[in-house]
């Protein structure tokens, strides 16, 4: 081995051999490898350490195992021959066992061959020359042994039996225009391995415009400010009237390479390298490609970036540093523009506030009936609200009883479409009325109760706190409680009512709650299930029979017990 790299280093210049460039292109079933330059570890002054081989699966670094195919001597990474599953990033390491140091990074891709030719369209460069002059094509550099055996073909065709390793033309014609390709054949372990370079010569007979390789824009300083969240470094190289396929361009920080994006923002290095692009501009051919820096600090601030271009074996350099920018004041219109803003926008925030509090209920009611809201489809229920009117028989008015059978139900269900549960509208006689109420109060999503002074019996309590049981406890149904006449004493109710939020509580305010569009029913329907409507508000139900003052008390035929 040692024998073999004294050789090729005396027959060939490690800068030839090891390009530097990041991403190469080469074609399956073809002997290649992968090398670094010496100087890129001279130094490391440790006598002990080791190289390792790497390449990248599924986002993690794999140290490369050798095998009859895959071989590494020293700063190669031999392929006899390459295979299409060779393709990925690869990076070599030098490690001391106190410190890994990455030497290099390629990104290979193994083109797949083209059976039916000799060549691969997307593995060729191409060389634009003027007819008269003089040009030689170079064969590739990937065979060390001077005596291995080469053949050059035109158009898949041998040509002229020429097996040099440069073909000359003393006096360049227009019929010389076509594709070379050269052919060396290598020994290794007693089986013949071959490598191809393939050259597209395009012979002109117009003298077209000088071209030079190079960078656009020359060094340069970028201000920025430390804390800046990011900063983008772009680099253009300028290529020339054709595009060259071994042209590469990249960025070097404090001379290490950078890493590369991935593209998913949350796990994007501090500073990352993006994927080269090429671009064409009339007949013109550039590379670019940017480097992110994530968030400028003190550190950054201080590194050395380098962008470089090589092609047909030249080398351009653009250094750029980043320094610390000028602080400006900010021009007064625009300071004076932003104080305005901040005085308005938190005076425009708490108004909007306070327009939303006030008038929240409205502004749900106008939501459900612009969007046709319905919150009962499926949900298995039968009754929007069962309505608990309960009243010892010797009221001494009718009013709540009117209130609970006439005017809520004719407002609700007329007016908003809602089905209402009334149990001694609804409920047949002759069943347990306990388990009655049960089963009603499980088919309806709500529970309103009719609330007064003369609201509960004996009987009533018990029936109320099952319903309260099933509302409170169960979570099946939510709760409304209708102030019907103002209670100054709340005492005499079910301790369990005082679970109840008071923002479930309407209070009924006789002449004023009659119109359907007053608070009362704003209220009332704010608390019910959404449901789409046709809302008719011409009605005004202030004509009804709400109890005259003397009106005698019904008790002929009542249950002293409780009416649901």
């Amino acid at each position: 081995v040692l024998g073999f790299l004294m050789y090729l280093f005396s027959s060939f210049s490690e800068e030839k051999l090891c390009p530097l460039r990041a991403s190469i292109d080469v074609l399956e079933g073809e002997y290649f490898f992968l090398c670094y330059l010496d100087s890129m570890q001279e130094h490391f002054q440790e006598e002990a350490y080791t190289i390792n081989w790497y390449k990248e699966n599924a986002g993690k670094q794999q140290l490369i195992k050798e095998t009859h195919r895959i071989v590494s001597q020293m700063n190669f990474l031999e392929f006899w021959p390459v295979e299409l599953s060779d393709s990925g990033n690869y990076s070599v390491t030098h490690s001391s066992g106190k410190q890994n140091f990455t030497i290099q990074k390629w990104t290979l891709n193994v083109l797949e061959r083209n059976k039916s030719s000799c060549f691969n369209k997307n593995h060729l460069t191409t060389e634009i020359k003027n007819a008269g002059t003089g040009h030689s094509l170079k064969c590739s550099d990937l065979s060390v042994n001077e005596n291995d055996s080469v053949t050059w073909y035109k158009d898949c065709k041998n040509y002229e039996n020429e097996t040099e390793r440069e073909l000359d033309f003393k006096t360049l014609t227009v019929q010389h225009s076509g594709i070379y390709t050269c052919k060396i054949l290598i020994s290794h372990e007693g089986k013949i391995y071959h490598s191809t370079n393939t050259i597209k010569l395009v012979v002109e007979e117009d003298v077209p415009e000088a071209v030079t390789l190079e960078i656009v824009g020359c060094d340069e300083e970028i201000e920025t400010e430390i804390g800046k969240e990011e900063e983008i470094l772009n680099c253009t190289g300028f290529l020339g009237y054709y595009t060259r396929e071994d042209a590469s361009l990249y960025w070097l920080i404090n001379q290490k390479f950078p890493e590369k994006c991935s593209g998913i923002p949350e796990k994007e290095p501090s500073i990352c390298e993006e994927e080269l692009k090429k671009l064409q501009l009339g007949n013109k051919f550039y590379v670019t490609r940017l480097l992110r820096i994530k968030k400028v600090t003190d550190e950054v601030m201080h590194h050395n970036f380098t962008c470089m271009l090589q092609a047909d074996e030249r080398t351009q350099i653009k250094i750029v540093k980043l320094k610390k920018g000028n602080t400006r004041d900010l021009p007064v219109p625009i300071f004076t523009t932003g104080m305005v803003l901040a005085v308005l926008f938190p005076c425009v925030a708490v108004a909007a506030v306070f327009v939303c509090v006030m008038f929240r209920v409205d502004l749900v009611l106008f939501y459900r009936n612009i969007c046709r809201r319905d919150d009962t489809a499926g949900d298995g229920k039968e009754y929007d609200a069962f309505v608990s009117y309960l009243k010892d028989c010797v009221s001494p008015t009718e009013e709540e009883r009117e209130f609970a059978l006439k005017i809520l139900p004719m407002i609700l269900e007329e007016n908003f479409g809602y089905k209402l549960c009334i149990f001694e509208r609804d409920v047949s006689p002759g069943g347990a009325v306990v388990d009655d109420i049960h089963s009603f109060i499980d088919k309806s999503r709500r529970l309103i109760i009719i609330l007064s002074q003369n609201y509960i019996s004996d009987r009533a309590i018990y029936e109320l706190e099952s319903g309260l049981h099933k509302a409170l406890v169960e979570r099946k149904t939510k709760i409304i409680l209708i102030e019907y006449m103002p209670i100054s004493d709340y005492n005499f109710l079910p301790e369990s009512l005082s679970l109840l939020p008071s923002k479930r509580v309407v209070k009924w305010k006789k002449n004023k709650s009659l119109p359907v569009n007053s608070r009362f029913w704003k209220n009332l329907r704010y608390l019910m299930p959404a449901k789409p409507t046709k809302i008719n508000t011409k009605g005004h139900y202030n004509n009804l029979d709400l109890g005259s003052e003397g009106a005698q008390p019904r008790t002929e035929g009542c249950d002293c017990n409780a009416v649901v």
